[in-house]
C-alpha cells in the first residue's frame, strides 16, 4: 500500500479538445449558412405577388359607365369586391417589400385600387392599370 508520490503527474493534451470545438463550431456554421440560405425570402415575395393576383382576378371584370347613364355605385364588384381588391393591394405592397421585382404589381394594383375607391369607373387610367396588373399577374 506503499504509493510513490515522486512520480510527477501525467500531461494531458487539450488539442483533441480544440479540435473538437473548432470542427464543432465549423460545421455548425456550416449548417447555420445553409438553413440561412435556404429560407428564401424572395420565395415568400412571389407566394405574396401570387396571392395578390389570385384577389384581384376574383374582383373580376371592373364595371364601365354608359355614357349619360347612372354613376357606378360601391357594390359594382360584387359581394366582397372592395375587401378582395384591399386584400390584393396590401399582399402586392408586402411582395414588394420584400423584393422591388414585383414593385410593378404593387403600384398597377394600387391605381386599380384609387380608381374604384374613388367611384371614377370611368378613368381609362384605372383600367389600364387593371390591364396591366393582370398582365403582370399572367407571367408571376
Amino acid at each position: 500500500m506503499d504509493q510513490d508520490t515522486s512520480s510527477p503527474p501525467v500531461a494531458v493534451s487539450r488539442r483533441p479538445l480544440v479540435l473538437a470545438g473548432v470542427a464543432g463550431f465549423a460545421v455548425g456554421s456550416v449548417v447555420l449558412g445553409l438553413l440561412w440560405a435556404l429560407s428564401d425570402v424572395e420565395g415568400a415575395a412571389t407566394a405574396d405577388a401570387r396571392a395578390a393576383c389570385a384577389a384581384l382576378e376574383r374582383v373580376g371584370e371592373l364595371p364601365r359607365p354608359e355614357p349619360g347613364g347612372p354613376p357606378i355605385g360601391r357594390n359594382a364588384l360584387g359581394p366582397g369586391g372592395l375587401s378582395r381588391l384591399a386584400a390584393a393591394k396590401e399582399l402586392a405592397e408586402a411582395a414588394a417589400e420584400l423584393d422591388s421585382a414585383h414593385e410593378e404589381l404593387a403600384e398597377a394594383v394600387d391605381g386599380v385600387s384609387r380608381m374604384v375607391m374613388s367611384l371614377n369607373y370611368g378613368d381609362a387610367s384605372g383600367h389600364r392599370h387593371y390591364a396591366n396588373a393582370l398582365s403582370i399577374c399572367g407571367r408571376t
